[in-house]
């Protein structure tokens, strides 16, 4: 009974009048198909209008004996209208399934296989497929992307190709100028590469050696006095400014020591010890070192009567170059002898130890110049003469070379800007030049020529704006190359005055 109530229900969606909405299941479709001509009459109407309708979309080909009606062209969907479509797909003909398979196994087994079966792999794989596979893909397309019509635009394109430049990135647009500010004359100048004649001191006082004189120059007002003149043949060999205070050093020929209070123009003391001129010194808060011709180097108590604490005997010629780190840890001595020492302080105390730590012998020629990091006290950073014109920078804690730079020319002296993390070097034969250096990579910043002989000192003004420069051609340069920015200047109002340490103690 069920199966005739299923027919039953069957023939009377047959005989439903008027037109029926959406398309004719599927079974109707094959059913209409098999038995065009034997149809009953109850559905007669209904095969025409569908038949009428399905011929307007029907693509087949009509029968034999029959008109043909001409078909019409699909309308092309939206992405058809785009030249080129949307898509690109990958044409599986002009793919090698076989070598895809071989290349996404070898994946999985390229970590367990040994370099033998790998070459053996390879010879298996270029007799089967003929070539090497190594740079095989595994889809192939059949033609190239389209091209975009002309004057098409994209307008994700700005969201995916605009770059934000880092608020943290700066642009450098800091200028050096290739002209010195001022030049000021420097008759009887020594023209001695192992002296050492010009220092800047905290209070913004230049000091020179010319001959037996001293002349202090103040860069504030530009007045210029005379501090003293030695007698006789003598003649200046070195000055150094004690780091807070009027306290001046001044090393003589004679093998002397004098210690002057320039705010009163007054000399303090004479200290011996030495047995030939005294080229080099450095101050460590009251200790002086001094560094003979003979190749000894002596630590003065100047607070004390025995002013002599420690004799240090590491170089067999003279002491052209001293240097005490910021921090007071480490004494560093450059020689003739192309030694260059690092002493280590005793602690607890302002004087080194009679014993260095680290003796360094990769420079080929007199090691003059020397500078201290100010930012990172344990790098130093050296130079070398004519037959050496290296810098190499040294990190004296762990005693290694931590770069090396050949200038071409020879190297008398080097500072560090305490503006920028740069280094200025000093440089004579051939090139008479001063040459700043971007640390750490070392790359050359500016060249500033003009000295007509070479470059003997270097000396920075209190402010680390200027550089001053010393040549054999008897001139002393100016150069304002470490302009401070905003971010970098002082309050110096706030700066309070610190009580010189060898105030009423020298006697």
């Amino acid at each position: 009974m069920a199966q005739f109530k299923f027919w039953d229900d069957i023939n009377s969606l047959l005989n439903m009048d008027g037109p029926v909405n959406g398309p004719a299941p599927r079974w109707l479709k094959k059913k209409e198909g098999a038995s065009n001509s034997n149809t009953s009459s109850s559905n007669s109407s209904y095969n025409s209008s569908k038949l009428k309708s399905s011929s307007l979309n029907s693509t087949k080909t009509p029968s034999k004996g029959k008109s043909k009606t001409p078909s019409k062209t699909p309308t092309p969907n939206k992405a058809c209208r785009t030249p080129g479509g949307d898509r690109f797909i990958p044409s599986r003909s002009a793919s090698n399934l076989d070598l895809a398979y071989l290349k996404l196994m070898q994946d999985s087994t390229t970590k367990s296989e040994s370099n033998s079966n790998k070459d053996v792999q390879k010879a298996i794989a270029e007799n089967v497929f003929g070539t090497d596979i190594t740079n095989q893909k595994i889809l192939t397309y059949k033609n190239k992307a389209p091209t975009a019509p002309q004057g098409f635009q994209n307008p994700m394109k700005v969201l995916y190709t605009q770059v934000k430049t880092p608020a943290s990135v700066k642009v450098n647009s800091r200028y050096i100028p290739q002209a010195p500010d001022r030049i000021l004359d420097a008759p009887d100048i020594v023209d001695d590469f192992y002296l050492n004649l010009i220092d800047w001191g905290s209070h913004n006082i230049l000091a020179a050696a010319l001959g037996s004189h001293v002349y202090l120059w103040n860069a504030d007002t530009g007045n210029i006095e005379q501090l003293m003149e030695l007698e006789g043949n003598d003649y200046i060999c070195s000055l150094s400014w004690i780091q807070d205070g009027f306290c001046l050093a001044v090393g003589t020929t004679n093998g002397t020591v004098e210690l002057w209070d320039c705010s009163r123009s007054k000399k303090l003391r004479i200290m011996e010890g030495h047995s030939a001129r005294v080229g080099s010194l450095a101050w460590n808060s009251y200790i002086l070192s001094s560094g003979c011709r003979s190749g000894q180097i002596i630590h003065h108590d100047v607070r004390s009567r025995e002013h002599v604490i420690s004799t240090l005997s590491g170089h067999t010629q003279e002491v052209c170059g001293l240097k005490w780190s910021p921090d007071g840890k480490y004494l560093a001595s450059g020689g003739n002898d192309n030694v260059l020492n690092i002493w280590q302080s005793v602690a607890g105390s302002y004087h080194s130890q009679t014993s260095p730590l680290h003796v360094f012998t990769a420079h080929q020629a007199a090691v003059k110049a020397l500078a201290w990091c100010p930012w990172q006290p344990y790098i130093l950073a050296s130079g070398g003469g004519t037959a050496d014109r290296h810098i190499r920078l040294w990190n004296c804690n762990t005693g290694s070379c931590v770069n090396s730079i050949d200038t071409k020319s020879q190297v008398s002296s080097l500072l560090w800007s305490t503006n920028y993390k740069e280094l200025i070097s000093g440089h004579g034969f051939v090139h008479n030049e001063i040459v700043i250096w971007k640390y750490p990579g070392m790359t050359r910043v500016a060249e500033l020529m003009g000295h007509t002989s070479r470059v003997l000192h270097l000396a920075m003004s209190a402010d680390g704006s200027t550089v001053l420069s010393a040549g054999a051609d008897e001139t002393l340069r100016l150069w304002k190359c470490f302009p401070k920015t905003k971010d970098k200047v002082k309050d110096v109002e706030k700066i309070k005055v610190k009580p010189s340490v060898l105030k009423q103690s020298i006697r």
